[in-house]
Formats: structure tokens, C-alpha cells, sequence
């Protein structure tokens, strides 16, 4: 078998083609492509079959696990595939990992080191209570996010763009330093006690269910991430769509009503805004796999699975509705 690479452009990637077995598989042209072009690991590689000029459909995505031959049409021995260069990649372990590490080191030297000596403020500084809950706190979820990262979360795919590194990075440190500022500032005024009790425990009660949320998301996949979309079930997933998001809002709501700070409320927006376009979008591709599974669901006596699995037009409204009333019942992953 013979296999043409081209760019998007027509442009030939591999002078002459790859010659194949007839029994190769996508990544065994994957690792042809590499031991051609080295810097091409992978990873970094995305195959799609061509499309027609002009043509609005969206290309093909070729999956490493298929055979060539699935893709070929009639008895040809000749294959043209669109090759695009993705960048330099990292794993999402790796990514998630320094996106939470620095928040996590940011938030403390606020709070533990004489930070607001050396930006002109020469006052004698009271640390309050809420300030040391709101450390303990806020430590605890980016601990417990990195070790989610590591032992729970089961990821789809398996690399991301550097860029996406110093992207997220950017996001999450600049916010943590931020808010860490405010919050820990000696002209920092307190809440009082009961709404910083409420806030907290509505907080501690969101960041345990987020947890449980990510072990049934987690038990829809395999130990290598394989599992495609499948609609989670069980505890808040039969309330809302994204439970994990919602979860995720809330705890940092909860967070906010202790603390009241401008600096957390202004996260907890553009946070919640983030994952209510990731939650929608997932909304939208289970939806689609839902009436997928009620279509091949055709016999009488399975016509209960309905309602097991498919969303329906009230649903929609109350999933993108109650968003715009109270904060976001959809809910930010990537990914996870």
C-alpha cells in the first residue's frame, strides 16, 4: 500500500510517499512519518483524510487504532492523507500540573511573608481568622487538584500544545496572585462570623461532591483513557449535565461568601463563563450521542433506556436557564 502525505495546501510532506503493508494501521504511518521526519513524533501529528475544495464538511480525523484499509475506498492500494503539524506537545498531566502549582505557592508567601513591606505599606498587620480559613481552603482544593491530576483523572487525549502551558499558567497565576493580594492584605476587612461559616461549608460540602463527580466521570473510562463520550449517571449528573462544573462553581461561590473580596468575585465570573461554554458544548455531544443510542435502541422492551439516556427539549431549558439565575448550573477541565 501506498501512502501519499500532503499538507492542507496540496504540498507534499513525504517526498515520494510511505510504502506500507496492507495490514498497517494509522500509527504504524504515524511512526513512518517520525523516522522520517523526527520532529514530527506522534504526538504532534494530525491525519485527516482530503476534502473538496470549497466543501464545508469537516475532514475525516484518522484514528491511530483503525487500520489504513478502514479507510480506503473500494480495492485501491492508494491512500492520500492531510497531514498538519499540531506544534510541540505536552502531556495534560504535565500541563495540569504547573497550571495548579503555582496558585498553590503564590497564595502562601502573601499570607506567611511581609509581602506588603516592600509595596509601601509599613502598617502593623492583624491576621484575621477568615484569612487563615481562606488559606487552608484555598491550598487544599489546588493540592487536591494536583492530586486529581495524578490518581483520578483519565484523559481522552493524550498530549496538549505548549502553548497551552503558558496560556493556563498565565490564567491561574495571575489570579492567585491577585486574589491572594487582596485577601490577605492588612487593610482587608472581614466578613462576620456566620457568613463566613455559611460560605465555608457550602464551599467544603462543593469541593467533596466535585470529587465524587470526578470519580464517576473517571468510571467511564479504561486505564488508558479509551472510552469515548458516554453520558454519566448517578448523584448530581441526574440533576444537571456537568456536575463537575457545577461543583466546581459553586465551591468557589462558596469561597467568595466567606471572603468578599472584588478580586474572587471577578475569578468566579470569568470562571464560570469559561465553563459554561465547555459545559454547553458537552451538552450538545451527549445530546447527540443520546439520540444516537435511542435510534439503535429500536426494540419495544428496551424503549425505558429513553429516558435513561436522552435529554430532552425541557432540559435544555433548565440546563440553560438556571446558568443565568444563579451563577451556572452547568458549569470550568479540561478537560479534564
Amino acid at each position: 500500500m501506498k501512502v501519499t502525505v500532503v499538507s492542507r495546501s496540496g504540498r507534499e510532506v513525504v517526498k515520494g510517499g510511505l510504502e506500507l503493508s496492507d495490514s498497517a494501521t494509522v500509527a504504524d504511518l504515524q511512526d513512518a512519518i517520525h523516522k522520517r521526519t523526527k520532529k514530527f513524533y506522534p504526538a504532534r501529528q494530525r491525519l485527516t483524510l482530503p476534502v473538496q475544495p470549497g466543501s464545508k464538511e469537516r475532514p475525516v480525523v484518522l484514528s491511530y487504532k483503525k487500520s489504513l484499509q478502514d479507510y480506503i475506498s473500494g480495492n485501491s492500494d492508494n491512500l492520500t492523507v492531510v497531514f498538519k503539524d499540531l506544534g510541540p506537545q505536552v502531556s495534560y498531566r504535565t500541563l495540569f500540573f504547573f497550571e495548579y502549582l503555582g496558585p498553590l505557592i503564590l497564595y502562601p508567601i502573601f499570607y506567611y511573608f511581609p509581602v506588603y513591606d516592600y509595596l509601601s505599606f509599613k502598617g502593623d498587620r492583624v491576621i484575621h481568622p477568615v484569612q487563615t480559613y481562606a488559606l487552608y481552603y484555598w491550598c487544599f482544593h489546588y493540592f487536591k487538584r494536583i492530586m486529581e491530576t495524578f490518581f483520578v483523572h483519565r484523559f481522552s487525549h493524550a498530549t496538549s500544545p505548549l502553548s497551552n502551558v503558558f496560556r493556563n499558567c498565565a490564567y491561574y497565576w495571575s489570579f492567585g496572585a491577585f486574589i491572594a493580594y487582596y485577601l490577605n492584605h492588612p487593610l482587608y476587612t472581614p466578613v462576620s462570623d456566620l457568613q463566613m461559616k455559611i460560605g465555608f461549608g457550602i464551599g467544603i460540602i462543593c469541593q467533596i461532591s466535585n470529587f465524587y463527580c470526578h470519580i464517576l466521570l473517571r468510571n467511564l473510562r479504561s486505564p488508558d483513557g479509551n472510552g469515548g463520550y458516554q453520558i454519566p449517571r448517578g448523584f448530581l449528573f441526574n440533576i444537571v449535565t456537568c456536575a463537575n462544573y457545577t461543583t466546581e462553581i459553586y465551591q468557589w461561590l462558596g469561597f467568595n461568601i466567606a471572603t468578599q473580596t472584588v478580586a474572587g468575585y471577578i475569578f468566579l465570573i470569568v470562571a464560570a463563563s469559561i465553563m459554561t461554554n465547555w459545559a454547553l458544548a458537552k451538552h450538545r455531544r451527549l445530546k447527540k450521542l443520546s439520540e444516537i443510542l435511542f435510534k439503535l435502541a429500536s426494540k419495544p422492551h428496551r424503549y425505558e433506556k429513553r429516558e435513561e439516556h436522552e435529554f430532552r427539549e425541557s432540559d435544555d431549558v433548565l440546563l440553560v436557564c438556571i446558568p443565568n439565575l444563579i451563577i451556572c448550573q452547568y458549569g470550568i477541565t479540561n478537560d479534564e
